[in-house]
């Protein structure tokens, strides 16, 4: 996983945010990974965005994830969810997402409204720990990958975790297709 100096994040609730800490003191035993093999490691916060991260901390981007926030709406009902994509894809937003939210039109959420409902900051938002009734749309090629990179819930870390334990994450769904190649 590159330079990143990696340690179970477990022991080093300081590097994840409140919501993730909360996810992991409640990792279920029958996880397809133990909760000591989620690790994170720390970074420099001005680092955090991808390409800057994979260049700095020598991370591919085939194994690097991004968990985007997504919103559509429908008869006055918002939905949010989480899509899991490869940092050489883009999730389909207006085709596979939005039929899946079953949604007339779906976006990006607004940073604001991404970092005050996961309670984690923009930039470093991560499946774990999300709002318990939101989806989780994991593209197929996140869940294939042995180990993939995604954020910790804030700037200063990164995760590292089998991508397969992403896909089984409560109200994960993996999906074919949910993201583009760039």
């Amino acid at each position: 996983m590159g330079t990143l100096k990696l340690e179970p994040a477990q022991s080093r609730l300081d590097l994840v945010a409140p919501p993730v800490a909360k996810a992991l003191a409640v990792w279920p035993d029958d996880a397809p990974v133990d909760v000591d093999q989620v690790l994170v490691a720390p970074i420099d916060p001005d680092l955090a965005d991808t390409a800057a991260f994979c260049e700095a901390y020598e991370v591919g981007m085939d194994v690097s994830a991004n968990c985007v926030i997504v919103s559509g709406a429908r008869g006055g009902v918002t939905k949010y969810a989480a899509c899991i994509v490869l940092a050489t894809t883009r999730a389909d937003v207006n085709g596979v997402v939005r039929r899946r939210l079953d949604v007339r039109k779906c976006s990006f959420a607004p940073m604001d409204e991404a970092v005050r409902l996961t309670g984690m900051e923009y930039g470093g938002i991560t499946p774990i720990g999300l709002p318990a009734d939101w989806p989780i749309l994991v593209d197929a090629r996140v869940a294939a990958t042995p180990h993939v990179i995604v954020g910790s819930g804030v700037r200063h870390s990164k995760i590292a975790i089998a991508g397969p334990a992403l896909g089984a994450l409560p109200h994960a769904e993996v999906i074919e297709g949910l993201a583009k190649q760039v």
